[in-house]
């Protein structure tokens, strides 16, 4: 899951699937909306949202998320179950300034506009 509402979604689909017999671990960074919602099972990375499954180019801090949400969907014992992961994100006072225009210039948000701009027109041109 990516966002909050991403978060909510999944964790009722994954409700669904319990009820239909279907076994399964929410993996996500939103704590409170996945608690609140009651996945069966769930993995929490404390860090940016988008970033749960493990931190960017990082392919150990990948593999311990898929490691970890493999053990928790076969040794939960209780329903809602909640692991967190050791995943630390690198940038000290992150969840300060985590999506803060207050605490960006002008410029540095025009810059991140079009660095955000510039990648969804590659991954447009990817999906193509």
């Amino acid at each position: 899951a990516n966002c909050p509402v991403c978060h909510q979604s999944m964790t009722l689909v994954a409700r669904a699937l319990e009820a239909a017999g279907i076994a399964t671990v929410v993996v996500g960074a939103a704590k409170d909306v996945v608690e609140h919602v009651g996945a069966p099972r769930f993995l929490f990375s404390d860090v940016p949202l988008g970033n749960a499954a493990g931190l960017p180019r990082d392919v150990s801090s990948q593999d311990l998320v898929i490691e970890m949400a493999l053990a928790l969907l076969e040794s939960a014992v209780s329903p809602r179950t909640t692991v967190q992961t050791p995943l630390t994100w690198p940038v000290v006072g992150w969840k300060r300034d985590y999506m803060n225009l207050d605490a960006l210039t002008p410029e540095e948000i025009a810059r991140r506009r079009a660095e955000n701009e510039a990648n969804r027109a590659l991954a447009a041109g990817l999906r193509g």
